[in-house]
């Protein structure tokens, strides 16, 4: 993303985006890398399909139903794949699952990873231990080692490279076009938790051959918690034992009568049982109002914004501990303010009406595209004076 691309961003009229998040009323929110507030749209759809489950029961469920096909469609538009390679699950670990469970594994095969991914994308591959399957935690250091590290740790055993898009706590954001021909050199299948991207920053799958992706939708798609997307090229979908199956894998999902074990030919199949469909219906909302604005313009502007962060913390003494150079950067930035304890300052902040994070022993931001520069002074300023008063 070039310095034209973010400039750009900053031409756009966001303050249609501010007027949709209820939450600037009360709080300066900048911590969309944990669980984002509702936008108003989402907020009135689930209210909508609230008053309709009171009102009308089940009559309404073809309607909610549909939701859950939009959802489908629109989640597969976000990332260049078919609908029918998209399931709408539960929650990213629902999708490591299915992989960790339903892969065909043999005694001796491994799984790479970076040892510092977040513990959900750390855990499902550990129990694989007792099938034999070796987990090789690296230890990447600096971020510009990541890829040589990964390539080292992998062999002629080695199944799959499991990776975060962008690093939950220093908000690295990896080159997937590079890791995805590393694991092609290698032989090795590539997964995804793109939790801390997807939706404001730019992935095709048709241009970069991942081969599994989940994300649930809290954080950056500004969605309710309990509904999101896993991915599943179409050409590995018999390669995996299906897993979470129940009436609503088959082919003949309504009829509670045929028991016959005939797997939708689809991603859906791993959709089971019954939806969220308060999550489903939030979900759908909020991608609209996304992707009203385009992922490319929503990536533009929170590089815009947390580059200013950046800037004005760095002017008062903080130390950036997130890379901050081209394609590397993300909505999140890691800090050290100086004279601040980070659990600390993260409790006086919200006496400030401030909402961050602290995260490894630092404070994290996570501003959305409708944050804006004043937005960041009051960052630095309720900094500033926690400070002072020994904070």
């Amino acid at each position: 993303m070039t310095q034209h691309d973010v400039s750009f961003a900053s031409q756009i009229d966001w303050s249609a985006f501010r007027a949709e998040m209820p939450v600037v009323k009360r709080w300066l929110y900048l911590d969309h890398a944990a669980v984002a507030p509702l936008p108003a749209s989402a907020r009135d759809a689930i209210s909508d399909w609230a008053n309709e489950a009171a009102s009308d029961g089940d009559t309404a469920w073809p309607r909610w139903k549909a939701a859950v096909d939009r959802l489908r469609g629109k989640a597969a538009a976000l990332i260049g794949a078919a609908p029918e390679e998209v399931a709408i699950i539960k929650n990213t670990t629902e999708g490591i699952n299915i992989i960790a469970l339903g892969y065909p594994w043999q005694k001796g095969d491994n799984v790479v990873l970076p040892a510092d991914e977040f513990p959900t994308n750390q855990y499902p591959w550990i129990q694989l231990a007792s099938q034999g399957v070796e987990v090789r935690r690296i230890e990447p250091g600096c971020p510009g080692r990541l890829y040589d590290a990964i390539r080292e740790a992998c062999d002629g055993h080695t199944r799959i490279i499991t990776i975060s898009w962008v690093n939950y706590a220093t908000g690295f954001r990896v080159d997937l076009d590079r890791l995805a021909e590393l694991a092609r050199d290698v032989g090795a299948l590539l997964f995804v938790d793109a939790i801390q991207g997807l939706g404001v920053f730019p992935l095709d799958v048709r241009q970069i051959p991942i081969d599994f992706l989940a994300a649930d939708g809290h954080k950056w798609l500004l969605g309710p918690e309990g509904a999101g997307l896993f991915f599943c090229r179409h050409n590995h979908l018999e390669r995996l034992r299906p897993v979470g199956i129940g009436w609503n894998s088959v082919v003949h999902a309504s009829d509670y009568s045929r028991i016959e074990l005939n797997l939708k030919p689809s991603v859906a199949r791993y959709e089971g049982g019954s939806y969220n469909m308060v999550g489903v219906i939030g979900l759908e909302a909020s991608l609209s109002l996304l992707q009203s604005f385009g992922v490319q313009r929503l990536a533009s502007r929170i590089l815009e914004v947390t580059d200013w962060a950046c800037e004005l913390l760095r002017q008062h003494g903080a130390r950036i501990h997130s890379e901050r150079d081209g394609e590397h950067r993300s909505g999140i930035v890691s800090f050290e303010f100086p004279g601040v304890d980070p659990a600390l300052a993260r409790r006086r902040c919200l006496e400030h009406g401030v909402v961050l994070s602290s995260r490894g022993g630092r404070l994290r931001i996570s501003p959305h595209a409708y944050n804006t520069e004043e937005d960041i002074e009051r960052l630095i300023e309720a900094l500033t004076l926690i400070r002072k008063q020994g904070g």
